[in-house]
């Protein structure tokens, strides 16, 4: 129940203030016990500024209210989730515990250098062009702002494939960037070079995009895309407008297909069952208790009340993938631990029984970001170079192709 308690409740919070002595400043990592188990935790110090990492469950950034801080000790106060953490340098460890709801964690922390390389991220000269542009969601008051990648060569008066790329939950810049990986770029890079245009941009509210973040759902999520698409055809510039959504993009693809916005679609680990469903397997699998219910899972949801977490918890994709008659590519991989590759898969594939044309592939030893894995924990993501398998990239641009 413990650990029950520290996954629902370590999740987005707020603010920092001035603070002092810059000695302690860096990254700090250690693992905090959790009855037989453990979390690794992550503080992040920086001129008198901090942020806490939870790695294991994909919260990263997260940031604190500093009460104390000096060359020797920390005290942070994290108000979310009516936490503290607070800690006594000695030598190059961090000494503390974490307190929540009247229940103390100790923790050790070690200070850390992070250097994360990435070889995968395209480098200039790209020899292809890109563009700036923004595109309006009027009826949801947000202008989105993006990059539309042209492929190499091309004059303007092709009739070539273009796709709009949805992130997943959460906010995401254009290139749903997470530690340091690039995704959403490598994949308009990869497309580029064979012949396929992309536009990418950031989630409203991020980067220079705006637009109400915290009273939106995916519906909303779906109206920015569908205001992409019709920029991208309202262009003149392409022949078929496709999507491709990674995660809850992957959601969001299906439901502009079943309203007729999409040429063909790419569900990158899109969730295909209901989202209570697809919580309770995903909070099973991340943190290894495998007796929490249904109940249990809609009753932390609704504990958080925001909008988003509200709509997802009863939403279900079912219908939409039903009503989608363009052509589907579905790919996950096997060890990804957020969206359960059978489960949600065979959903799809039950789906679109009437739908001739479907691939549907699962990646043996790719994790929810497409990586190479050892075991598909989150925190492996940081640590593992590449930002997406090879074969996952030629096998997109190849269907797309095609289509």
């Amino acid at each position: 129940m413990k650990k029950r308690n520290i996954l629902t409740l370590i999740c987005i919070v707020a603010a920092s203030i001035n603070a002092r002595a810059q000695a302690i400043d860096g990254s700090w990592k250690g693992d905090m016990k959790v009855g037989p188990s453990s979390l690794a935790v992550v503080i992040n110090i920086k001129d008198g500024k901090c942020t806490m990492d939870s790695p294991d469950q994909g919260a990263f950034g997260i940031e604190t209210t500093v009460n104390h801080l000096s060359a020797d000790s920390l005290n942070i106060s994290i108000p979310a989730i009516g936490g503290t953490l607070a800690g006594h340098r000695n030598g190059d460890t961090l000494k503390g515990a974490f307190v929540q709801m009247g229940m103390s964690f100790p923790i050790d922390l070690k200070k850390t250098l992070i250097e994360r390389k990435r070889p995968q991220t395209p480098r200039p000269p790209f020899g292809y062009t890109t563009e700036e542009v923004t595109f309006d969601n009027t009826k949801g008051g947000a202008t989105l702002s993006g990059t539309l990648t042209y492929p190499a060569g091309y004059d303007g008066k092709g009739n070539i494939p273009v796709m709009i790329m949805v992130s997943g939950s959460g906010q995401q810049n254009r290139d749903e960037e997470l530690f340091g990986h690039k995704p959403f770029l490598i994949i308009a890079d990869h497309m580029a070079r064979n012949g396929i245009a992309t536009l990418r941009y950031d989630d409203r509210g991020t980067g220079k995009s705006t637009g109400d973040i915290a009273n939106a759902t995916t519906a909303d999520a779906m109206e920015d895309a569908a205001a992409g698409i019709d920029f991208l055809r309202a262009s003149g510039k392409f022949g078929k407008t496709g999507v491709l959504g990674h995660s809850e993009g992957g959601t969001v693809a299906f439901m502009l297909a079943a309203r007729g916005k999409a040429d063909f679609i790419v569900s990158m680990a899109g969730c295909a069952v209901r989202g209570d469903s697809l919580l309770l397997e995903q909070t099973k699998a991340i943190s290894g208790i495998h007796t929490l219910t249904l109940e249990q899972i809609r009753n932390m949801a609704k504990a958080q009340n925001n909008a988003w977490t509200n709509h997802f918890i009863d939403f279900s994709p079912r219908e939409d993938i039903e009503r989608t008659e363009c052509p589907v590519m579905a790919i996950n991989g096997d060890k990804d631990l957020q969206v359960d590759a059978t489960m949600n898969l065979e959903a799809i594939r039950r789906h679109l029984a009437g739908n001739k044309n479907v691939n549907i592939k699962k990646y043996t030893g790719l994790n929810h970001m497409f990586q190479h894995c050892e075991t598909g924990k989150i925190g492996e993501y940081a640590e593992i170079e590449e930002t997406m398998a090879p074969e996952v990239l030629e096998d997109i641009a190849k269907w797309v192709s095609e289509q």
